[in-house]
């Protein structure tokens, strides 16, 4: 039985950055290869290498995936909702910057406090984190309207695919967390959610009319290998390890630097626009988050 420790060691700190410093890194460097592959045709590519490589990894590790545990219902839902999340984002990507569809993907925790204690009462809200998600959706309000007020731009409808993809992700948890899928192992979890967008992406793309084709540049070939062996494989695994050994509530307060690393790399590296509103906007959603994951005190 695995023994979970009650803070973050080094090791945990460590890869907790990694994880999220190359994912911050990830959506610029999918907007990047937008010239020359298509959204979803790329987000396919992806998710069928990532499933192919978590085949192997399960072959060799001997973890089953196909026997029946109950799981199949609500494992179908949750790989529904992880591709069409996954969809919206790559799509909403040809609209807006990769800093600000970001910071409106990592509001994930946030629809999950707030839908999750309907359907788990322990779970419920208390004064503090009901004013951190005040502060957080309010932050998320004025960004929308600064998309919206952008000349001549389909900004906005980059925003709204974000922040659609974020309520998706968040759904997506409430599922898990809420179901029998907690008691599955993080493989079958994974192989739910990665082989499900490997099988509707591809058919999302062709019905967009996005053109499919093999010959890539050595960038695009180097982008897509990153995506599927580190983006989609690797960094989900490091990630459920995290969460299956050190505590979920000291491991999610980190996601916040998400969008944080997608600034800076948009700024350096597609010379993407860092506004003063862009600044408050992340402070008051990081702090929404920190506050929303507090423990509250028993008299509460």
């Amino acid at each position: 039985m695995t023994q979970r420790k009650q803070h973050l060691d080094p090791l945990a700190v460590a890869l907790l950055l990694l994880c999220f410093a190359f994912w911050g890194f990830q959506q610029v460097l999918v907007k990047a290869t937008l010239a020359e592959v298509a959204p979803v045709f790329q987000a396919s590519l992806r998710f069928v290498g990532a499933t192919l490589l978590l085949l192997l990894w399960c072959a060799w590790r001997r973890i089953p995936l196909l026997g029946r545990d109950g799981s199949l219902t609500v494992g179908l839902l949750a790989g529904s909702l992880f591709a069409l999340e996954f969809a919206l984002l790559f799509v909403g990507l040809q609209h807006t910057t990769a800093s600000r569809l970001t910071l409106f993907l990592y509001t994930s925790p946030l629809w999950v406090a707030l839908l999750l204690p309907w359907l788990i009462k322990e779970e419920r809200l208390h004064a503090v984190q009901w004013f951190g998600l005040a502060c957080a959706f309010a932050a998320v309000a004025y960004t929308l309207r600064e998309g919206f007020a952008a000349p001549g731009q389909q900004q906005w409808l980059g925003d709204f695919l974000g922040l659609s993809a974020g309520l998706l992700w968040g759904l997506t948890t409430v599922v898990i967390r809420s179901t029998r899928l907690t008691r599955i192992s993080a493989e079958k979890l994974l192989f739910y959610q990665v082989a499900l967008s490997a099988l509707v992406l591809p058919l999302i793309s062709l019905a967009l009319g996005e053109h499919w084709h093999a010959d890539f540049s050595p960038f695009a070939s180097v982008s897509l290998g990153l995506q599927i062996v580190v983006g989609a494989f690797l960094s989900y695994l490091v990630w459920m390890w995290i969460l299956g050994h050190y505590p979920a509530t000291k491991v999610s307060v980190f996601s916040f630097l998400t969008p944080l690393f997608a600034l800076v790399f948009g700024a350096l590296w597609l010379g993407e626009a860092v506004t003063p509103a862009l600044l408050a906007a992340l402070a008051l959603v990081a702090l929404g988050i920190l506050l929303v994951n507090r423990k509250p005190s028993p008299k509460q």
